[in-house]
């Protein structure tokens, strides 16, 4: 077998083993889970949540996404919370720890500790007669038959379940709470997520050309507008400035391969008068979305009826949108 068949068959069954595990706690689901959830959405504190190894490094990112989702969390690792980092506990925190094995010295160490300042102890853990399930207020079994690696000690499917509860932890807690997208927003203001929530289309084309013909206007005049804006589309209005119509480069050569004397074709002649348009208070996402829909590159920017300018998708590309 060569490297790229051996590659190939053990990416494939690494995917299928985790697959395997995740649908199998799916159908674990107890009541320990649900309460769980529901401690965690009745405290007043925050979430502590600890572990050890590669563990921990779930356990940070379980924080993270807690925190994303509007609900309080600070990550303490089990092995400096033992010297010294208990501090970090309150009085009114509940506290997550996750482990495997629920045997490591540390985690024997650390939940007597805990549960003597009298917080509530979520325990993830993979064995059932482990010290952290049995010590644990809510005991949270996460079934594995094995680890994705084949000599069954790398932490692969153990941590993906971990992870995954988490995950599915932090969801449940957000639709509790209400969570909405412009709450979610606050908390992501930077990069294209907070982009995708804020950014609107009034903030894009104000930064474009404004370009416009006459439904009288020439070819040529048709093609200098176009040309000039670099927009690839030009918005043909009527005398009083209402928009009558579009015309696009495409349209432009479609005119000119079924069109032999261009003397009298006018703006009129060529125009779409049903284009794409979007408000000029709609999301930037809404505009790629129509885009997208629509298989165009551009749309028209009204504010009621009055025409406003162009968007292009060029422009949600360039701001991180797509």
């Amino acid at each position: 077998m060569n490297n790229q068949n051996i590659i190939r068959e053990k990416i494939t069954d690494t995917l299928l083993s985790e697959a395997n595990a995740l649908l199998a706690l799916s159908r674990s689901v107890d009541d320990n889970l649900i309460r769980s959830v529901e401690q965690i959405f009745l405290c007043t504190g925050s979430v502590v949540v600890t572990g050890i190894g590669k563990s921990a490094i779930v356990a940070q990112k379980m924080v993270a996404t807690f925190n994303s989702t509007g609900t309080n969390a600070v990550f303490m690792h089990a092995a400096d919370a033992i010297h010294g980092d208990l501090g970090i506990i309150k009085n009114e925190d509940i506290v997550i720890c996750l482990s495997k094995s629920g045997n490591s010295p540390e985690i024997k160490v650390l939940v007597p500790m805990i549960k003597g300042f009298g917080n509530k102890i979520i325990g993830l853990v993979s064995h059932k007669d482990s010290f952290l399930y049995q010590e644990a207020d809510f005991p949270v079994w996460l079934p594995m038959e094995k680890e994705a690696d084949p000599n069954n000690l790398a932490p692969t499917t153990s941590t993906t379940l971990q992870m995954a509860v988490g995950d599915a932890m932090a969801i449940a807690l957000l639709t509790l709470k209400g969570f909405s997208k412009e709450a979610f927003g606050r908390f992501h203001p930077g990069g294209s997520i907070g982009k995708q929530i804020y950014l609107k289309v009034s903030d894009i084309y104000v930064h474009n050309e404004k370009p416009k013909v006459y439904e009288s206007d020439s070819v040529k005049r048709i093609i200098v507008e176009i040309s000039k804006k670099r927009l690839g589309i030009t918005v043909v209005v009527d005398d009083n400035e209402n928009m009558k119509g579009v015309i696009t480069d495409g349209d432009l050569r479609r005119m000119l391969e079924n069109t032999e004397n261009l003397s009298s074709v006018t703006a009129k002649d060529i125009m779409n008068s049903l284009p794409k348009t979007i408000a000029s208070d709609a999301l930037a996402a809404d505009a790629l979305g129509t885009m997208r829909k629509n298989s165009i590159s551009q749309l028209v920017v009204m504010e009621g009826n009055r025409y406003k300018g162009v968007i292009h998708i060029h422009d949600l590309i360039r701001e991180g949108i797509m």
